[in-house]
């Protein structure tokens, strides 16, 4: 960190352990969410895949984004999704979604709104045009 630099957002959300609280709830939360599941992509995707190694590598695409040590070793944003034919709305749902798990968390308002911001910016590249 540089002199005037205050902490890292990673560091404002207590680090790994508790990013990957967060993600736990998160991806829990996503996954049994019903509005989500009616794509029917989503859903098999969400029964298929390892929801522990999905939980990791959320982790880490996190942790990375937030400014941690961490390096994000998973596919592009827009690999993984492509096939999933997300449409806005559920684009929109996976957001409320985020927004309530930070809110089970009690991440102050300033934090949510950067996490948010670093959400919005895959939006082109996992919502099907």
């Amino acid at each position: 960190m540089q002199a005037g630099e205050g902490p890292s957002l990673y560091e404002r959300l207590g680090g790994v352990y508790r990013i990957a609280a967060i993600v736990d709830d998160f991806i829990d939360r996503i996954t049994a969410d019903p509005r989500l599941n009616e794509n029917p992509r989503l859903k098999a995707a969400s029964q298929r895949d390892s929801a522990a190694g999905f939980k990791y590598l959320v982790t880490e695409m996190l942790c990375s984004a937030t400014g941690g040590p961490q390096t994000y070793t998973g596919r592009s944003m827009a690999d993984s999704h492509q096939h999933l034919n997300v449409s806005e709305a559920e684009w929109d749902y996976f957001v409320d979604d985020f927004r309530q798990t930070l809110g089970k968390y009690e991440i102050p308002s300033a934090e949510q709104q950067e996490l948010v911001a670093l959400l919005e910016r895959s939006r082109g590249q996992v919502v099907k045009k």
